[in-house]
């Protein structure tokens, strides 16, 4: 496994029309089904955890155990903070080894998310460590979503046309009607606005809560200037569902893990085919991109 700065792949992906999807994990085997299907099918990938995660084992941890699985892969990778609640969990994360750090302020006034980010982005350069921001606010379909508040916000253009170059961050996720969650109806995202977006931001967008979206839409926010896209909720509700029919059978928990971590090769398998990045596995030194 080559870890390597977020920024580089997605800035190849942002000008070549396609996106890396980033998958949540928690522990040494949602770590390797990623990247048992990273390196099959040839594709960048990011790995990604936040406050949820880290309960039992926290930044500098669960890098350590990437490295180690990662022994075993020959794929390129990135390591996020996702929804990082705080400027010490990014500075945790950013000296743990984390290719980039979201910090989510975005509930917050904008005075306070622009501080928060400035705060951020000075730790992270001396580090070459991609920072990720968001503006107007991606909130969730229901309770039992961990990320987000309850309602949403959608961006503002002009908003974001001044938070981008105020703050320097290097990545900027976006509300055009996405959610976390499982979607109880099927999400309708204003992509004329994602259009303006693109154009105001200038930097690429991020795209939380894709799970349950329609493909079609997918592929048409990638047209329009998403280069990541967050899979967690499909991700992780393929290998509970998995993992709970299979216990029904068998008492013995491990004998139903090879079943669960199955189950989630399909859904990391359908979001790189999704986000056309299959076979897109360059090799990247010194900031510069070659095949």
């Amino acid at each position: 496994m080559e870890l390597v700065p977020s920024i580089y792949l997605i800035k190849e992906a942002y000008e070549n029309a396609y996106a890396i999807p980033s998958f949540c994990v928690w522990n040494g085997e949602t770590i390797e089904l990623v990247l048992r299907v990273a390196e099959k099918m040839k594709a960048p990938v990011m790995l990604m955890a936040g406050p949820g995660e880290f309960f039992w084992h926290r930044p500098k941890r669960l890098l350590e155990m990437a490295k180690i699985i990662g022994e075993d892969y020959n794929c390129r990778v990135a390591f996020h903070l996702d929804h990082g609640d705080s400027p010490e969990l990014a500075e945790e994360s950013i000296k743990a080894g984390f290719t980039s750090v979201m910090l989510d302020y975005s509930a917050q006034s904008y005075e306070v998310n622009v501080a928060g980010m400035k705060k951020v982005v000075a730790m992270a350069r001396p580090y070459n460590v991609t920072v990720e921001g968001e503006i107007g606010h991606v909130g969730k379909v229901n309770i039992n979503a961990i990320e987000g508040e309850s309602d949403s916000s959608l961006t503002d253009p002009e908003t974001l046309s001044r938070f981008c170059p105020e703050t320097g961050i290097d990545i900027v996720a976006v509300s055009i009607g996405n959610a976390h969650g499982n979607y109880p109806t099927l999400p309708r995202f204003d992509f004329t606005l994602l259009e303006t977006l693109k154009k105001s931001a200038n930097i690429p967008l991020v795209l939380h809560g894709g799970s349950g979206t329609p493909h079609d839409d997918i592929r048409r926010a990638v047209s329009l200037g998403v280069a990541k896209i967050n899979v967690a909720t499909e991700f992780i509700s393929a290998i509970k569902n998995a993992c709970l029919a299979a216990w029904q059978n068998d008492v013995w928990l491990p004998s139903t893990l090879p079943v669960a971590m199955e189950a989630g090769m399909e859904v990391v398998e359908k979001w790189i085919k999704l986000t056309r990045c299959a076979g897109k596995a360059i090799t990247c030194k010194n900031g510069e991109n070659t095949l």
